[in-house]
């Protein structure tokens, strides 16, 4: 089959676009034909070598966790999904090898759900990752409920936006930072916007005198500190770019694959109440491109390869 891999860590330079061998599909895991695959920064850091003290590389490395596609074949065991079922998989191994930048993935069961109706490949392909980080943040670091004030760093991006969604299907209000040029897409969101920059967290406070039952850090550092200032008692915080939140009593949330969680952003994707920002879709060759894109940190939404 056709793929991209990578046989050293490296930036995109390092990626080969060509002929790999089919993967094997164990017991539990299903054949998929790939449509499209998302591009997280989590790729390109796993590919320069930042994940390597506690995840194994097995050379030649296909990157991508997200993934839409079509089943064509189940493995012996897996009763849930049929050839031609239309899918979606955060296909996240204990390793890098497998990845989805590929015509085929072989997804363990437990990484996939059915595929939004209502979306395209290249849209469906944007949920898994970012999804189910503002899921299981939301839902289980931070417990949003409705009436909730919550506060979203990096509210335009990929996680972000996706958390500002689900959060207003909560019932929370919900104040995005971001730059101003994205101010008018958060507010298409149903978010309140504030702008990055000096005086964060004047301005934050200015949104939210009595505080924010909730704090969502996506960056780190500042933004992180201005979080946790802003709490009102009793609040929460959670991060996914900052350790240092263990110490100011937050919770550090590193995404798992849950098929439950998937099929759940699904089902809301279908009725309306999660939907994706594709600020760039390319075909499978130009990976290395649109790793470029998504390093330069100022993606609205999400970036997609197809795969035909």
């Amino acid at each position: 089959m056709k793929a991209i891999s990578y046989r050293r860590y490296g930036g995109p330079e390092v990626l080969d676009y060509g002929e790999v061998p089919d993967p094997k599909v164990g017991p539990d895991s299903v054949l998929v034909r790939v449509r499209a695959a998302a591009v997280n920064p989590v790729d390109w850091k796993a590919q320069a070598g930042y994940l390597d003290p506690v995840l194994d590389a097995v050379f030649p490395v296909i990157p991508g966790w997200d993934m839409a596609g079509v089943v064509e074949r189940p493995g012996p065991a897996v009763t849930g999904f049929r050839p031609g079922d239309e899918v979606i998989g955060y296909v996240r191994e204990d390793f890098l090898s497998r990845g989805t930048f590929a015509e085929y993935v072989a997804a363990p069961l437990r990484t996939l759900a059915r595929k939004p109706r209502n979306l395209s490949f290249a849209q469906a392909a944007g949920i898994p990752l970012a999804g189910l980080t503002a899921y299981q943040a939301l839902t289980g670091a931070l417990r949003v409920t409705e009436g909730d004030t919550v506060l979203v760093h990096a509210a335009a991006g990929g996680v972000g936006s996706m958390a500002v969604q689900l959060a207003r299907h909560m019932g929370a209000r919900v104040i995005g930072t971001a730059s101003e040029r994205n101010h008018d897409y958060l507010r298409t969101l149903g978010a309140e916007p504030v702008a990055y920059g000096d005086g964060l967290a004047d301005r934050l406070r200015e949104s939210a005198p009595r505080g924010v039952d909730a704090a969502l850090d996506l960056v780190g550092g500042q933004a992180l500190t201005a979080s946790a200032e802003l709490l009102a008692r009793g609040g929460r915080l959670a991060s996914i770019a900052d350790p240092d939140v263990l110490g100011l009593g937050g919770h550090y949330v590193f995404v798992r694959p849950d098929p439950s969680d998937l099929q759940d952003l699904t089902d809301l994707a279908e009725r309306g109440a999660l939907g994706v920002e594709l600020a760039a879709v390319l075909p499978l060759p130009r990976t290395a491109e649109a790793q470029r894109l998504s390093a330069e940190g100022h993606t609205r939404g999400k970036i997609a390869v197809t795969v035909d």
